[in-house]
């Protein structure tokens, strides 16, 4: 228990607001105990400050950037909380269900939690997540469910939202989140754009480490940054933080490189802190070839080699699966369907049960 106090310890963020001095504790780090709030909470408070060795400076001074306060090396790292293949849905395909019913039905499928879209758009607008983030996962940790990840549009520290988002989801304990997509600027070469990319993952990285949770970077087919995987491994390595990261998506690494995908993960593998599961095979439209969604196993995309690659490798990651194959609409974040629900249940619930058993296979569940 003495440990848990000290980690606890390590994570209480000193904060300056409208001249007042004081301490925040967050709620996140009351996972340490795989969720075991009750068992924090009896702690004795007199015995929680004398493991604290923090706890004097709290006292005697008020720092706004936790950065000051409490040096990187001091705070408890994402990797070392329990979301090792903690399976989760995409909240964008269960956007025609409120907060209470689309837990409800996500727990009913199979999964350990949902990947909540906080964007525009989404389940939690950017301008109400002081007020809606925290009755989402209310509502979602009553099923019996978590939330691991959350989705956003996050892709400039300056944003008007960003920091609100990330004050709000750290404070509900939740240690991932998604990041929103980057373009390349034609007017500049690909060294400027990639400078200019490094600048901005710089800045939200220190904003990340200011409220203990990761952000990361998905790699998008087509002309987004990421797309080619090289230039992710690039800008990430250049920044060297652990909260910043990259969200592999095997499918777009296949669809821009089918056979050299694999290198492409060796090269991303350091920083790879979430993965998304989807699946999908090669049709012919209006006379092109395409990529066509398709359900899990139906398609190209070899996930018992890349599973156990993840194995080999030793990454302990959470996982978000994607539906983006014909389910009413509810694979586009539709705010109502034109299937059955329970068909498009009963297709989300067989891709949720492959999905466990590749992993079983692969030796990670």
């Amino acid at each position: 228990m003495s440990n848990i106090i000290t980690n606890i310890a390590y994570k209480m963020v000193l904060f300056k607001e409208d001249g007042a001095c004081g301490l925040i504790f967050q709620a996140k780090f009351m996972h340490l105990v795989d969720g075991n709030y009750r068992k924090l909470m009896n702690i004795n408070r007199r015995k929680f400050f004398e493991k604290s060795v923090l706890a004097g400076l709290a006292v005697n001074q008020c720092v706004s950037p936790i950065a000051t306060a409490f040096p990187t090396a001091n705070i408890l790292l994402p990797s070392e909380v329990n979301d090792a293949f903690k399976i989760s849905i995409f909240s964008k395909n269960l956007q025609w269900l409120g907060y209470a019913e689309m837990a409800k039905v996500a727990a009913e499928i199979g999964f350990d939690g949902i990947d909540l879209t906080v964007r525009p758009g989404g389940h939690v607008l950017p301008e109400n997540v002081s007020t809606e983030l925290p009755k989402a996962v209310e509502a979602i940790r009553k099923s019996g469910l978590d939330v691991y990840m959350i989705t956003t549009a996050i892709n400039d520290d300056r944003d008007r939202h960003t920091e609100s988002i990330l004050k709000a989801a750290s404070a509900l304990g939740i240690r991932h989140y998604r990041l929103g997509w980057l373009s390349y600027d034609s007017k500049q070469n690909i060294d400027e754009n990639l400078k200019n990319f490094q600048s901005k993952l710089r800045a939200i990285a220190e904003l990340n480490s200011k409220y203990g949770i990761i952000g990361e970077y998905q790699n998008h087919s087509g002309t987004y940054f990421g797309a080619p995987v090289w230039d992710l491994h690039k800008v990430l390595q250049e920044i060297n933080s652990p909260w910043v990261g990259s969200q592999y998506d095997l499918l777009h690494a296949t669809v821009e490189g089918f056979n050299a995908w694999t290198l492409g993960y060796e090269l991303l593998k350091p920083y790879i802190k979430s993965i998304d599961i989807k699946d999908f095979q090669w049709s012919a439209k209006s006379g092109r070839w395409a990529l066509e969604v398709v359900p899990l196993g139906e398609g190209l995309i070899d996930y018992p080699k890349f599973l156990s690659m993840i194995k080999r490798d030793g990454l302990k990651i959470p996982v978000s699966v994607h539906y983006e194959f014909p389910l009413g609409g509810a694979e586009d974040g539709a705010r109502s369907i034109t299937k059955s629900k329970d068909s498009v249940i009963a297709a989300m619930k067989k891709d949720c049960d492959k999905l466990r058993t590749l992993m079983r296979d692969a030796q990670l569940l």
